[in-house]
């Protein structure tokens, strides 16, 4: 199993003057730690105008950044926003990051979140993934070495040869975000790999893992001529300390960033209150401190607790066979200090176990994708709540409301 590290670099409200300075450069060195401490991804979002959830619209330069601040760890676009960049400027970018990184970048691709993200772009929430799908036909002969052009019904491009070219070839691994579970099935059978963005439970983790695989080794359907890239990653949120309570005590922003996506995530379109006219961490506290019973239980989810607690909590995803946990811990209001020391003691004491079982678990796969193991075809319908059942608890009655 491998590790990531995962940043929509959140800033709830009051802001002060170098409050988002201060968080860059706290994210930026947190990357260089876990890279030092051997962490294998750090993935960074692409949110537009989405206040306090996400300030992270340029993640083309911030990873540009950590390319020099750090050595190993893959940089993963986690995603580029398909429909609102023009395919070209994606492919520049990409193969930019991926020359000056050492040949270190994952392309993860999405259609974007909501209809506040997609309008002022000229798209909107109806066409989103008709958009995607020709964005990634029009992407991926872009990073090869011959002229191309595109006249599709969303983009278009008279013959170019566009530079630079990636060090990867015949590109960097693609992946696809999964904020729908149904939409892990999809990533499979286009031969993608898949971003769990559901902060599943074990079992559900089991469930969609078969149906990732049965669909990239029995249905493939590719939308473009790109490598397959068969792996599937899981969010979880995560706060590592000495002792539970110590965690959880942690690990407030947490439920902050749980609070956020049930406010802004339960209307048809997704779509925010007007611009600057919600403080949702003013929202949060009062949620807070009237529900000190679904605090309690939501910080008892995930991978939160001591080490020998989230050890155990690993041993179930490892069974699973997921191929990478993604770490959600900076969020809220959660300090630079506790993230960091979260950082350093999950590694030293948790993450060698799981490590050391990647060998075997590359092997499972290769039999999986070559046939001589063939997965059971499980029940995933009652694995389709995208925020699971505790998160499902977490937010104000009328979020809904406040969201349309």
């Amino acid at each position: 199993m491998k590790f990531g590290v995962f940043y929509e670099l959140q800033i709830p409200r009051p802001w002060e003057p170098h409050t988002e300075w201060q968080l860059h450069h706290n994210a930026l060195d947190q990357l260089e730690l876990a890279d030092g401490l051997g962490y294998d991804y750090a993935w960074e979002v692409e949110h537009h105008f989405l206040e306090e959830y996400s300030h992270s619209s340029a993640p083309e330069v911030f990873l540009g950044a950590a390319s020099q601040r750090t050595k190993n760890i893959r940089l993963a676009h986690g995603i580029i926003q398909l429909t609102t960049n023009h395919p070209a400027r994606v492919a520049e970018r990409v193969s930019t990051l991926d020359l000056l990184s050492n040949g270190r970048v994952e392309f993860g691709i999405g259609e974007s979140a909501s209809a506040t993200e997609l309008e002022p772009f000229g798209r909107d929430f109806e066409t989103k993934r008709e958009v995607w799908e020709e964005a990634v036909k029009a992407v991926m002969p872009m990073f090869g070495d011959k002229p191309v052009s595109f006249d599709g019904k969303y983009f278009q491009m008279p013959e170019r040869l566009v530079l630079p070219s990636p060090l990867q070839k015949p590109h960097p691994p693609i992946w696809v975000a999964c904020s729908q579970l149904e939409t892990i099935e999809m990533a499979g059978r286009r031969g993608m790999g898949a971003l769990g963005f559901q902060f599943v439970s074990a079992d559900a983790a089991h469930a969609w893992v078969h149906a990732y695989y049965n669909s990239i080794t029995k249905r493939l359907d590719k939308l473009a001529d790109y490598q397959i890239n068969p792996n599937i990653a899981l969010v979880s949120y995560f706060m590592c300390a000495k002792t539970d309570e110590e965690a959880r005590k942690r690990a407030e922003g947490l439920t902050f960033f749980q609070f956020a996506l049930r406010f802004y995530g339960n209307s048809a379109d997704r779509r925010r209150p007007p611009a600057g006219t919600v403080n949702l961490w003013d929202e949060f506290v009062k949620w807070r401190d009237a529900n000190p019973d679904l605090v309690e239980k939501a910080l008892r989810g995930g991978l939160v607790g001591s080490p020998d607690t989230i050890r155990k909590k690993l041993r179930k995803f490892k069974e699973s066979h997921a191929d990478q946990i993604i770490l959600l811990n900076q969020a809220g209001k959660n300090s630079h200090e506790h993230i960091c020391e979260s950082l350093e003691m999950f590694a030293e004491q948790v993450m060698p176990e799981f490590h050391a079982d990647e060998g075997a678990h590359q092997n499972w796969k290769q039999q999986v994708m070559s046939g001589e193991i063939e997965l059971e075809e499980l029940e995933t319908d009652v694995h389709k709540d995208r925020y699971g059942k505790t998160l499902a608890k977490v937010g104000p009655t009328g979020a809904t409301q406040a969201a349309e």
